[in-house]
């Protein structure tokens, strides 16, 4: 690749991303929920309807490895179960939204969709995840928190 090619390629990916992050409930002080059986064991509910359904308020996960990312995902959605304890179905299905971040090697990154529903309704909703970012990670508004069998 010529040098042209090369220059105008760091120039296109640097120009998607803002100078100053969006998100507003980054807290690097947050400490992750224990995890049992295979889920995180959440302790609180989110109290903005905004948290996790909108790319300004995701849900900080991080800081966690990409290839951490379906673990901890995992982590959180089997915590969890829909308003009248529903199963809840989820996958990803974009990524979106680049903000500067001092935790990934390029400086930059991406917040994650996923998509979810509960079982037995066909109505789908999205979440948003953030792996390069802490904050407290809660039950967000319209789901419960599930009962774990623990010893």
């Amino acid at each position: 690749m010529n040098k042209f090619s090369f220059l105008l390629l760091v120039l296109c990916f640097s120009s998607c991303v803002s100078t100053k992050s969006t998100i507003k409930n980054i807290d690097n002080e947050a400490i992750k929920p224990k995890i049992e059986s295979g889920s995180f064991v959440f302790t609180d509910y989110a109290t903005d309807k905004n948290y996790g359904f909108q790319p300004d308020y995701p849900i900080n996960i991080g800081v966690i490895l990409e290839q951490n990312e379906e673990v901890y995902i995992d982590y959180f959605f089997n915590g969890l179960s829909g308003p009248n304890s529903e199963k809840i179905l989820f996958k990803k299905v974009d990524s979106c939204c680049p903000f500067p971040t001092k935790n990934s090697d390029m400086g930059v990154g991406l917040l994650s969709i996923y998509e979810f529903y509960f079982e037995g309704s066909t109505k789908k909703n999205t979440l948003y995840f953030n792996i390069y970012e802490k904050g407290k990670i809660m039950c967000p508004k319209g789901f419960s928190i599930k009962k774990l069998n623990v010893r």
